[in-house]
């Protein structure tokens, strides 16, 4: 693995069709299951501060509670406004029954 590929959680950890927040470091992360697949985003809304974690998960899309500002968490882009910024997504590595994040790259693999 990457030297900043870090372990969030067990996969067990997070129901199907389900989003929970974790400390990793100093981030607070948010580790979605949907349709079996894992995806991890900031936990933070871009727009208000909030914690998505305590959103509502529609598919693929995250509606933040504090204003209802919305994004597609395979992306991070904006699927609702208010939120205007789109939402820092993470490379996600399966591993051992393990979810980890390449800090380093976004959800594409890409460099962040």
């Amino acid at each position: 693995m990457a030297d900043n590929v870090v372990r969030i959680c067990a996969q067990a950890d997070i129901a199907p069709e389900s989003v929970q927040a974790f400390d990793v470091g100093d981030k607070r992360l948010a580790v979605f299951n949907i349709g079996g697949k894992f995806y991890v985003t900031d936990d933070e809304c871009t727009h208000a501060s909030a914690s998505l974690a305590d959103g509502m998960l529609d598919g693929d899309v995250i509606e933040c509670a504090v204003h209802m500002g919305a994004f597609h968490v395979p992306t991070g882009q904006v699927r609702a406004p208010p939120c205007a910024v789109a939402l820092r997504t993470y490379k996600v590595v399966l591993q051992d029954g393990d979810v980890y994040a390449d800090l380093d790259r976004d959800a594409a693999g890409e460099p962040a």
